[in-house]
């Protein structure tokens, strides 16, 4: 069964320090996956929580992206997704009524996963991003990651959304 987390828990992941490996740059090197590329770096939350930072893009398609910020629960092999960033695609969202075609994130509620529906469904449309790389920025300076090694703290200031 799919780890279950509140508002408040959702909110406090995202708000604690995620610390990137030295080398996280490198680590993010995409893998050729069946019409997509794809790659992944582990980043270790400040109160020993584990976090991921998966990036996917279509092979064809450069719009046709997403970049997950997850949380693998302790005990668990499946990832709770507290944030995706898309590319241009529609989304719809089923509580709110609403449909837009643009970028957008996906944000993990309380209420969607007590509809019993992925903990990501919900999303808004964003004009921060509009590529992988842009989205990659947003992704790092919203959900609060640091890097490891001091050599390297100058590609926080170049990646700022």
């Amino acid at each position: 069964m799919a780890a279950r987390f509140s508002d408040a828990e959702i909110a406090a992941m995202l708000a604690e320090p995620k610390i990137l490996p030295s080398g996280f740059w490198a680590k993010t090197e995409p893998r050729s996956k069946r019409g997509h590329s794809e790659s992944e770096c582990a980043a270790s939350g400040s109160t020993g929580r584990d976090y991921r930072l998966i990036l996917r893009q279509n092979d064809r398609n450069p719009l046709d992206f997403s970049l997950i910020i997850g949380h693998l629960p302790s005990g668990s092999s499946l990832l709770f997704r507290l944030r995706r960033y898309n590319g241009k695609h529609q989304h719809s969202n089923i509580i709110e009524s609403t449909r837009f075609d643009d970028f957008h994130v996906h944000r993990a509620t309380e209420r969607y996963q007590l509809l019993g529906m992925k903990e990501d469904s919900y999303a808004e449309p964003s004009s921060s991003y509009s590529d992988i790389n842009g989205a990659l920025r947003c992704a790092i300076a919203d959900c609060a990651f640091e890097i490891a090694s001091p050599g390297q703290r100058h590609i926080m200031e170049m990646l700022s959304c």
